[in-house]
């Protein structure tokens, strides 16, 4: 990924082995584009909580993100609450953080609209 495209309009490539796991100077570099997300799981995955008013603005947010999911084939996990959606990236198949959690952490970022 050229560091000359924000992460929101970047796309996931297909990305195997832990030659693709981000090390710690990358993961750094990166933060800074995502306020709000943090690192979890002793740095392996990318976290955030996304808020929202009622029900039906929660599984809007979530059929979109599901949407982009798809259409990048890179999936987050989720946990969906009533007022809230917790979203998770990592990419299992590094073992880790791979650039592909932070372009598709950007392109949720892009979603919400308190951004």
């Amino acid at each position: 990924m050229s560091d000359l495209i924000p992460l929101a309009q970047a796309h996931c490539l297909p990305r195997s082995g832990a030659e693709h796991r981000l090390g710690q100077a990358r993961i750094a570099e990166l933060m800074p584009q995502l306020p709000g997300w943090e690192l979890v799981e002793q740095g392996k995955a990318l976290s955030r909580t996304f808020r929202f008013t009622d029900y039906y603005r929660t599984l809007a947010f979530v059929n979109a993100l599901a949407f982009i999911a798809h259409r990048e084939d890179h999936h987050p996990d989720l946990g969906v609450h009533y007022d809230r959606v917790v979203v998770r990236f990592s990419t299992h198949d590094v073992g880790g953080l791979s650039e592909n959690d932070f372009i598709c952490a950007a392109k949720a970022q892009a979603l919400d609209p308190e951004q």
